[in-house]
């Protein structure tokens, strides 16, 4: 590339960069082709879009929040600290026994037990407490623009959030969420409120942002939609014999991926032992969590797989499942 060709193409980058740091999303090359697209295949207005875009924001914090996830940056004590407390299961009981008739319909109907309901809205955004700040399209824009890494997921997403708020008759300058989009008292991305949220409260709306008994119904639809079943175990503490293999081959034995693959056989047989006793045919994944001190040992079983659908964590789902067992009916009676 000669000198000159060069500076042209630092120019013209450094002006892109200040355009669209301005918001200025409009003339985005990836907007325009988002444009194209929605226009072709969903029939929208291109004035409208084009004005969307253009009031759209890019937002820097956005960036730096994405970029360091808790999942990723805290060991699982410290990560455990901020979701299983006092004051989130106290909340979380009085949550329970305020919306009681409806998570009982809810377990009834979709098969889903009560307490993971609650802990995952606990756990998501205290109670309805904490749903976001961001406007949606600003938070969306952002990272299907300036995001490159996840720019596909983001850029459907967006697309769907557009439909979303065109099927709703809402306003897509006024609904806010999380940095990474993330909605309503369960926070839903937009594809899985297009896809899982429900009307269950018979008003014919769905609405997930005000309305406690349509985000029950709904956080329940995702789990029963996602192979959830009734009646059988989430996770058992293991107990690793001192000549386990899984102490020498960590890769191999624990935090080998969030699908169960090995049977809890295979697992005993390498002295990593379940605390219960249930069907040694049974699937699991064994984890490995720090402590401040060493470690602890589970074995995650099909139900606590389909708790990671929800958040592709294993230290997300262990605080789903520590908070849920403290807000079981018979411990809030």
């Amino acid at each position: 590339m000669s000198v000159l060709k060069q500076m042209a193409f630092v120019l013209i980058s450094f002006w892109a960069t200040l355009s669209f740091a301005d918001g200025n999303y409009a003339d985005h090359p990836l907007a325009r082709a988002l444009v194209d697209e929605l226009v072709l295949e969903e029939g929208f207005e291109r004035a409208y879009l084009q004005q969307l875009f253009a009031e759209a924001q890019r937002k820097d914090s956005i960036l730096e929040a994405i970029s360091r996830p808790a999942e990723k940056t805290k060991a699982w004590y410290e990560y455990r600290q901020i979701f299983v407390t006092d004051k989130r299961e106290q909340q979380g009981i009085e949550f329970y026994h305020k919306h009681r008739k409806t998570l009982e319909r809810a377990q009834r109907e979709l098969g889903v037990p009560a307490e993971i309901i609650v802990a995952i809205i606990g756990v998501e955004t205290y109670y309805g407490r904490l749903t976001g700040n961001y406007r949606v399209i600003d938070s969306l824009a952002t990272l299907a623009f300036d995001y490159p890494r996840r720019a596909s997921f983001f850029s459907k997403e967006l697309k769907n959030f557009l439909i979303l708020t065109r099927e709703q008759a809402m306003d897509p300058l006024m609904l806010k969420g999380s940095y990474a989009g993330a909605m309503g008292f369960g926070q839903f991305m937009p594809s899985s409120y297009r896809s899982y949220a429900i009307d269950f409260d018979g008003d014919g709306l769905i609405d997930i942002w005000n309305n406690p008994v349509d985000a029950i119904g709904s956080v329940a639809n995702y789990f029963k939609r996602h192979g959830w079943r009734s009646d059988e175990p989430v996770v058992f503490e293991a107990i690793v014999g001192e000549n386990s293999p899984g102490l020498s081959e960590p890769e191999s034995w624990f935090n080998n991926g969030l699908k169960p693959v090995r049977s809890l056989e295979d697992y005993a047989a390498a002295s990593i032992i379940s605390s219960n006793s249930p069907d040694p045919a049974a699937l699991a994944t064994a984890m490995k969590f720090e402590l401040e001190e060493g470690y602890e040992y589970w074995l995650g079983m099909h139900n606590f797989y389909v708790i990671t659908r929800y958040n592709h964590s294993a230290m997300y789902a262990m605080c789903v499942y520590q908070l849920s067992q403290l807000l079981t009916p018979t411990g809030i009676e």
